[in-house]
């Protein structure tokens, strides 16, 4: 089985929608999913998934189906502790100087009982989200035994979801037994970028989920379509143009 998790296009987050060059992005992804023997589409309900899969869904002719665990992942922001009391960041976004210093962050078990998280609730949230993860897993015939999926019914089906990078970065830590906080700060997905998981079972029973590509953009450079900055902070502090925070 193989799992195809889409970033939304470069987007316009004021209509929630995406900017024209959002659009010319989801474009160029249709012209690489369209052909591609998928068996299931999944979206986010926010309207620059919707409208990132919208591209795709109408050159192949498809459908998908609408679940809300792919928002974006948004439980009570928390208070980060960088910042004065009262402002407060979503989940995802600290900087590296007040998160690589806390052992309990990179803990696959224990990270979201920091304190900052725990306060806000982000343990429940998250599991909330893997919860429904695995139902859709379930009936795609792999059903979650620990730390490994059971391959009641084996197969080479392909399955793509729309979403968001905060929510993706959920799913790939639930599917590869690791905390997300190394995920969010030291992965950038470019907007409308492809990441792929496909299950090994080198054991009979016994399968995982194995990443072979992250964040994958071919589909721009095969448009001669720069990718957007919209992933990433200033590569250099005096990038004034860039975000800091």
């Amino acid at each position: 089985m193989k799992i195809l998790i889409i970033r939304h296009g470069d987007p316009d987050y004021a209509r929630d929608s995406l900017t024209p060059k959002g659009w010319q992005e989801a474009r160029l992804l249709a012209q690489r999913l369209a052909p591609q023997p998928i068996d299931a589409f999944y979206v986010s309900p926010l309207g620059r998934a919707k409208d990132t899969a919208s591209c795709t869904l109408e050159l192949a002719g498809r459908s998908a189906t609408e679940c809300d665990w792919l928002t974006e992942f948004n439980p009570p922001s928390v208070q980060r502790p960088d910042l004065e009391e009262g402002k407060r960041f979503v989940a995802w976004d600290w900087l590296p100087s007040h998160w690589l210093d806390r052992a309990i962050l990179m803990d696959r078990e224990h990270w979201f009982e920091e304190p900052c998280f725990s306060e806000a609730g982000v343990g429940q949230a998250y599991h909330r989200v893997t919860a429904a993860f695995d139902q859709l897993l379930a009936q795609h015939g792999y059903q979650r035994e620990g730390l490994t999926y059971r391959p009641v019914k084996p197969n080479h089906d392909t399955i793509c979801l729309f979403c968001h990078f905060g929510v993706q970065g959920v799913l790939l830590s639930h599917l590869l037994n690791v905390s997300p906080m190394p995920l969010w700060q030291g992965f950038a997905a470019a907007p409308s970028s492809v990441t792929t998981l496909t299950t090994e079972e080198r054991r009979e029973g016994i399968a995982i989920f194995r990443m072979s590509s992250y964040g994958d953009i071919s589909h721009l450079y095969a448009g001669q379509e720069p990718p957007s900055t919209a992933a990433r902070f200033c590569e250099c502090f005096t990038d004034f143009q860039d975000r800091h925070d």
